[in-house]
């Protein structure tokens, strides 16, 4: 697309992305609301995705589009978007490993269950009861919420790191959640992607690691798409929480 700019903005909830989303629907003498918007939150992509996008049209001819998000839809977001850095995947493009699509499609049904929205489409017949479990089942499997922990740390580490390397090898230690950065010059990655086979090989006899190999340019490009919240997936893990609480509380409530 051509002319056209782009505009995020993160909300309370529900209701405040629906008030914003009424106010620039009315429009001004400065630009008017066109056709080609999407509501992702009563129609959410099967990714997961859930937000409002709205197109605008200036009177000098460019056009805008506004992304209105809720804090919980924007900490999924987030989460996905560093996972697939980390994974060296396009999760957000549904790209990569099934596992980790599933997982973040099925949290993203259970994030719309608090919200009281529409969960994922090929989730409709599970019960909430189900999509909890399931989420939590799966996050389980994969180690979720470490490894957001961990990289969390690592590309802080990264991000502020002044050597000139143009490649990290992260071996992280989900045992002992300690990281461990090996950075290499560009003309050198074929000696990193060597030592990255030879990790590869210790996760495969059975060692607690995750081994990822990412360029400095993937991180910055994370920051970029979220400065305000880089790799702060704590409210990721308060969602996570909040189901676990209240899939505790069906199951110990009289039916």
């Amino acid at each position: 697309m051509q002319d056209i700019g782009g505009i995020r903005a993160v909300v309370k909830n529900i209701q405040k992305v629906r008030e914003l989303e009424a106010a620039y629907k009315k429009g001004t003498r400065v630009f008017s609301i066109v056709d080609g918007g999407k509501d992702y939150i009563n129609y959410p992509k099967t990714s997961g995705y859930r937000g409002i996008h709205l197109i605008f049209k200036c009177k000098n001819g460019f056009s805008i589009e506004l992304q209105v998000r809720t804090h919980i839809q924007h900490a999924w977001a987030t989460a996905v978007e560093t996972m697939g850095t980390f994974l060296n995947n396009s999760l957000k493009s549904s790209e990569g490993p099934e596992e980790w699509l599933e997982f973040f499609a099925l949290a993203s049904s259970a994030f719309a269950i608090l919200e009281n929205t529409p969960r994922i489409p090929g989730h409709e017949n599970l019960s909430d009861q189900q999509t909890f479990e399931k989420v939590l089942q799966v996050e389980k499997q994969l180690d979720v919420l470490n490894k957001l922990s961990g990289f969390r740390v690592v590309a802080r580490h990264i991000s502020n790191d002044k050597g000139k390397g143009k490649y990290h090898l992260i071996t992280l230690d989900l045992d002992s959640m300690r990281a461990n950065i090996q950075s290499y010059e560009a003309k050198y990655i074929n000696v990193a992607n060597i030592e990255y086979s030879r990790k590869e090989a210790e996760v495969n006899s059975g060692k607690n690691l995750q081994v990822v190999l990412v360029s400095s340019e993937s991180i910055i490009a994370l920051k970029k798409a979220y400065p305000s919240y880089f790799l702060d997936a704590e409210l990721f893990f308060k969602q996570i929480a909040t189901i676990r609480k209240r899939l505790e509380k069906r199951k110990t409530t009289p039916k």
